[in-house]
């Protein structure tokens, strides 16, 4: 077991909780609502949560951040109200989303931003109410109270060591192409500017490009735009901010008739088989429980007035408006072929059999997975 994921796990213990993941389906633009049983430790009705969330593009917010985050605040407080919102990549539907929040009574929000600028005058209109703001995986600009993510900058700077390594004794002899993230997304710039740390002076970076909404069909054209320019004999590997988009790009390798190594982050389900068969060489895991069941914890202790656990809050962070808050930041861990078993599979976030279907079965057996 890696010191990372020991690391991982220690934080998920100290917020532990015996639940397993829960399925849910897409909320698209619409609002739901859950409250059930008699509080614990609150006064009936105290606790009520607007839980905001960004897109569905990206496959882990309703696969897993969603149910992790109502399972835990249950746990915490039964009686809980938690209002749920999903804006679709729009920042000004996920504005009117924080009004609705509002009106509805909301005593604290978990905020995922769409766009951690323009989200600004939300969070403050919320902190002119009374109404505490958690800062959910991207820092929203604004007086927000806490946030809890992963190192980010830590994020990209493994993601670029991991295609140093990858693409080794050819550096020399070609260029990459470097996809970035949503330019209105901070955790983008902190991804960019970790990769380019480990990547500067190392590998020569041929085209580069920041990705609207983290759109995989757009990066897609980008990695073709970027192999033509380039020549794709000259391509020794991309980089890629996350895993969505990397399923575009390695589409776009496959049209050129190349294979170089390629990123990921998110460690997704279809990027773990791609990593079985050699099209994509790396992905990220962020633990999304560890992650989760802070922001339920920082929730459930603003609504009800309690005092935060120190354990919950360990550090600070500053965001783009140069507010400072407390903050929670996760060690991220690298996943490649090697350690799939001892990452991914290990802490449930899929069995075998999920990873393992028929076109990969031979891929696993290959990677001692069957």
């Amino acid at each position: 077991m890696t010191n990372a994921l020991r690391r991982a796990l220690a934080v998920a213990a100290v917020l532990s909780v015996g639940v397993g993941l829960a399925s849910c389906g897409s909320a698209k633009q619409s609002t739901g609502s859950t409250s059930s049983g008699t509080a614990s430790g609150t006064a009936a009705g105290a606790v009520k949560i607007g839980l905001l969330l960004p897109e569905t593009k990206t496959t882990r917010y309703e696969q897993f951040d969603r149910p992790l985050i109502e399972q835990k605040i249950k746990e915490l407080a039964p009686n809980a109200q938690i209002d749920y919102y999903n804006a679709n990549q729009d920042a000004t539907t996920q504005q009117t989303q924080v009004d609705t929040a509002l009106t509805k009574g909301d005593k604290v929000l978990i905020l995922d931003p769409v766009d951690s600028k323009s989200i600004q005058s939300s969070v403050q209109k919320a902190h002119d109410a009374g109404v505490k703001v958690v800062s959910y995986d991207r820092l929203a600009q604004g007086p927000v109270d806490t946030y809890v993510s992963f190192d980010n900058h830590k994020v990209g700077q493994l993601q670029g060591q991991a295609l140093v390594a990858a693409v080794g004794d050819k550096a020399g002899a070609g260029q990459i192409i470097m996809i970035n993230g949503s330019p209105t997304d901070p955790n983008a710039a902190d991804f960019k500017a970790g990769a380019h740390s480990a990547m500067d002076g190392k590998l020569k970076i041929g085209k580069e490009y920041d990705t609207p909404q983290w759109d995989p069909n757009i990066a897609n054209q980008e990695a073709a735009a970027g192999i033509t320019a380039i020549g794709a004999n000259n391509v020794v590997g991309i980089y890629s901010a996350n895993d969505g988009m990397a399923a575009g790009i390695a589409t776009a390798q496959k049209a050129a008739g190349i294979n170089v190594p390629l990123t990921g982050q998110d460690a997704q389900l279809d990027a773990i088989q791609r990593i079985l068969i050699g099209t994509q060489t790396m992905t990220i895991y962020k633990p999304f429980k560890p992650e989760a069941d802070a922001a339920a914890e920082m929730a459930v202790s603003l609504a009800s007035g309690a005092t935060l656990n120190p354990t919950v809050v360990p550090t600070t962070a500053t965001n783009g408006s140069n507010n400072k808050t407390l903050a929670n930041l996760i060690t991220p861990i690298v996943v490649n072929k090697d350690n799939i078993k001892t990452t991914v599979v290990q802490d449930g976030l899929y069995t075998v059999a999920q990873i393992c279907t028929p076109d990969y079965a031979a891929a696993c057996t290959a990677a001692g997975l069957q």
